[in-house]
């Protein structure tokens, strides 16, 4: 699998092949608290670049995980559903959201690598 890159809305997404996993970084945990529901899209939606494509709601709020890319989902982390701490345990691992087919693979190049992430996350303050 290769590198992570990442969202200015605190996504992350790995490639394998033409099929990315999405999910919400460690930071956007942080950020959101203990996770007590995580709303998974369907299996086939078609979902776009920076467009709404899952929810998932803490102890403070409720928030949308955006698509890091154009595609269709092909598969959901149906365990998310029964156990959403996942999520606070393992955002960039195990509490992954979604896989999706790419459209267009080079929508993934235009985001940030690992050090442009942190540096956007340490501006933050």
């Amino acid at each position: 699998m290769s590198e992570s890159r990442y969202t200015d809305q605190h996504e992350w997404v790995r490639l394998d092949g033409d099929v990315a996993t999405v999910g919400i970084t460690d930071y956007a945990q942080q950020q959101l608290g203990d996770v007590v529901y995580v709303e998974l899209p369907a299996v086939g939606k078609s979902v776009k670049q920076g467009g709404e494509m899952a929810v998932v709601e803490s102890v403070k709020a409720a928030s949308e995980v955006y698509a890091p890319a154009s595609g269709t989902v092909t598969e959901i982390n149906e365990a998310l559903t029964g156990t959403p701490q996942t999520v606070n345990e393992d955002a960039e691992g195990k509490g992954w959201f979604a896989r999706i087919r790419l459209v267009d693979r080079n929508e993934i190049a235009k985001l940030m690598d690992a050090a442009a992430y942190r540096k956007f996350v340490e501006d933050l303050g």
